[in-house]
């Protein structure tokens, strides 16, 4: 029988999922319960889905609880019946309110990435590829009543390279979160662990993403549209109106334009498009109801003329 620390662990997505495997083996703790979202409606068919994590622990054979809420009296008595030594919370998606905080005896510690106090809040990861970010990380934190706002523990960066995607940070972090996790994890149940405070100067907030995000327009700079691109796909997607339809694209690189071309205009063979300041090289692009396409198959069967303003 693990006799270790009883620790609830709350998160839904696969980045927690990738976090919660590695505490699953760990003999550090006793892992007692698994908190995450409910299921929702998924797929073409809309059937109910359970989330990474809540399948991760099922498949483990832990105790899940899917809470709509922290209001319900009832939800909260449950919590706190299960009398944890410590909470441990992955992009859980709830707002766990001062009565659940207080419920651990050794708190509540979120593993949040970003290099806080820079991008607190809902989306780090993709605002920190549209800012142009050179470097990320995790936070491994205590929480507080604010948003983001608890001391650190500890802390694990990352260089990004120019043309790193939100899904290839997204994997990079998920990692590293786990990583950060097991190493304070010893000092957190003994009682050691630093709890260094935020600096007062750098916070910045990354609010939640919106569908409308990913339409861009040709009046930005390629660079900028590069950086949405990475950060957006694959949700909600990028986006240029062509024809009265909604191409996507997939993947672009930013390139000189040597052209006075205005924004929008096909300046060479390759689908590479004029911006407000340089030019954007699409590479894989996507009409409505149809699969993924390369620029050549796509000029294939919409041969533009140089010159032309996609409209």
């Amino acid at each position: 029988m693990n006799k270790g620390a009883r620790l609830i662990f709350m998160g839904t997505p696969p980045l927690a999922a990738t976090v919660l495997k590695r505490l699953i083996p760990s003999s550090l703790v006793n892992l007692i319960a698994v908190y995450s979202q409910p299921p929702r409606p998924a797929n073409r068919g809309y059937h109910l889905t359970k989330s990474p994590v809540h399948e991760l622990a099922e498949d483990a054979g832990l105790p899940v609880f899917t809470p709509l809420d922290f209001k319900d009296p009832e939800a909260i008595k449950q919590f706190q019946e299960l009398k944890p030594d410590i909470v441990v919370v992955v992009a859980y998606g709830l707002i766990l309110p001062p009565i659940i905080l207080s419920v651990p005896l050794l708190g509540c510690f979120n593993i949040h990435t970003s290099l806080l106090p820079k991008w607190r809040g809902a989306a780090p990861i993709q605002w920190a590829i549209l800012a142009g970010d050179h470097e990320s990380g995790v936070t491994l934190m205590k929480m507080d009543e604010g948003l983001d706002t608890g001391p650190m523990v500890h802390v694990k960066k990352t260089s990004l390279e120019p043309t790193i995607t939100s899904q290839q940070l997204h994997d990079r972090l998920a990692i590293l979160g786990a990583d950060t996790l097991m190493e304070a994890l010893p000092k957190i149940l003994s009682r050691e662990a630093p709890l260094i405070s935020q600096p007062l100067e750098g916070a910045t907030y990354a609010h939640k993403i919106k569908k409308e995000d990913g339409h861009l327009s040709w009046q930005l700079s390629s660079k900028e549209l590069d950086r949405r691109i990475r950060a957006l796909n694959p949700w909600p997607g990028t986006w240029v109106d062509f024809q009265d339809q909604a191409l996507k694209i997939l993947e672009a690189e930013p390139v000189k334009n040597t052209t006075q071309a205005r924004p929008g205009t096909l300046i060479d063979e390759h689908l590479t498009i004029a911006c407000g300041e340089g030019a954007l090289r699409l590479i894989r692009v996507q009409r409505p109801g149809k699969k993924p396409v390369s620029a050549q198959e796509f000029l294939n069967g919409f041969p533009l003329k140089v010159g032309e303003i996609l409209k």
